[in-house]
């Protein structure tokens, strides 16, 4: 195994995308996820090369946030109090410059719905259709990505009201990431 140099943004994406895949194949069925999601297909979902997913599976796995098996069960637990508790410290970020772009954060549901905020917060992406401040996502290909599934976006979204938000923000996004997590 290599040397671990620390976590990247991109193995949050990753992350988020095997706990959105593993979520929506088994949703209410009480069934562990059974068959191995393959790199190829991680690549493929989130426009990031096979190898970048196998190195970002690598350092979640040295991290203690995966299992080292082909089903990469993400360890729901211990991936939460790093979201919750290392993430804005981590890979923070601040309000742009406003341009168009895909909301995010508390612009985007589910918190779209339970807060009221003059401003959007946005991944700036010229095929967007909201104007607000723009953040860095944690991956260039974000923006391109969350038209695929639903859930990946609103755990992505979610993701950002933790890096950006207040403490209302941040305790209903953590209320929300709890409820997609272990339910």
């Amino acid at each position: 195994m290599k040397d671990h140099k620390g976590m990247r943004p991109q193995d949050i994406v990753v992350l988020l995308a095997i706990v959105a895949i593993q979520k929506k194949n088994w949703a209410g069925t009480g069934v562990k996820f059974i068959y191995p999601i393959q790199n190829k297909n991680l690549a493929e979902l989130l426009n990031i090369s096979s190898a970048e997913i196998s190195a970002s599976i690598n350092r979640s796995f040295y991290a203690g946030l995966i299992e080292d098996s082909p089903f990469k069960q993400v360890f729901m637990q211990s991936f939460l109090e790093f979201l919750i508790y290392g993430l804005k410290y981590a890979f923070p970020v601040k309000p742009g410059i406003l341009v168009r772009g895909i909301p995010t954060a508390h612009s985007a549901e589910p918190l779209q719905a339970k807060l009221s905020f003059q401003e959007e917060i946005i991944w700036e992406y010229a095929e967007g259709n909201v104007r607000g401040q723009a953040i860095v996502p944690l991956y260039h290909t974000v923006p391109e990505i969350v038209g695929k599934d639903k859930l990946l976006y609103e755990l992505l979204a979610l993701t950002d009201s933790l890096r950006i938000g207040g403490a209302r923000e941040r305790e209903l996004a953590i209320e929300e990431l709890k409820n997609r997590f272990f339910q």
